[in-house]
């Protein structure tokens, strides 16, 4: 009996075919991370089909731009942050609000949302106000809202104090820091924003 010499090679396992929602979460998290890897101007959707392991008609299929595709890729990931601190003092609260800003800030998605703030045009930046006040800048002004008036009702803060100019102090300070300095924004960092910018800001006359 002659044995060949040739032997089947074992069959493939055929990798499952994605579909829908799962395919469509392939691609959004792909267009998350060449966001954070080589930032807005990078990002092509042939990169994005590439890390998705997927074709690039399947990507071009669902969004025709990669706007289209950031701002959905956004939507899908910013961070939430819903729940307003309640231990008993506005510093204790501003504090621990200020470190869930910080680490959204610096999570995928944050770095995704500085790419496009930080790199796209004006006319592309416009595309994604929406997304990005709706998903980020509105509800963080409402938690700090909600904090300066609490503290307002415990005497702890100035009546005035309440007033878009406070609401947008911390935002708009950790953003410029983050952004022209370089900031990570360590614990530190914050308790000193708190304690000498937040603190004497609110503080009653007298107080």
């Amino acid at each position: 009996m002659v044995t060949s010499r040739w032997t089947a090679a074992p069959a493939q396992a055929a990798s499952p075919r994605r579909r829908g929602a799962v395919l469509e979460r392939a691609i959004l998290d792909a267009a998350l991370d060449q966001l954070g890897t080589v930032g807005w101007n990078g990002l092509t959707m042939e990169g994005v089909a590439a890390g998705a392991q997927t074709g690039k008609a399947a990507v071009y299929r669902r969004w025709p731009s990669k706007e289209d595709l950031v701002a959905d890729a956004l939507k899908a990931a910013l961070p939430r942050i819903e729940e307003v601190p309640d231990l008993g003092s506005v510093r204790e609260d501003l504090l621990l609000l200020c470190r869930q800003a910080r680490d959204a800030m610096f999570s995928r998605p944050g770095y995704a949302v500085r790419s496009v703030v930080h790199e796209c045009n004006p006319a592309q930046a416009e595309r994604f106000h929406t997304v990005i006040f709706d998903g980020i800048v509105e509800p963080t002004l409402k938690l700090l809202r909600e904090v300066i008036m609490r503290g307002i009702a415990r005497n702890e803060v100035r009546s005035d104090a309440a007033n878009g100019y406070v609401f947008d102090a911390v935002p708009a300070m950790m953003m410029y820091r983050s952004k022209m300095c370089g900031s990570e924004w360590s614990d530190r960092d914050l308790e000193e924003m708190v304690d000498q910018l937040m603190v004497p800001l609110l503080r009653p006359s007298g107080g």
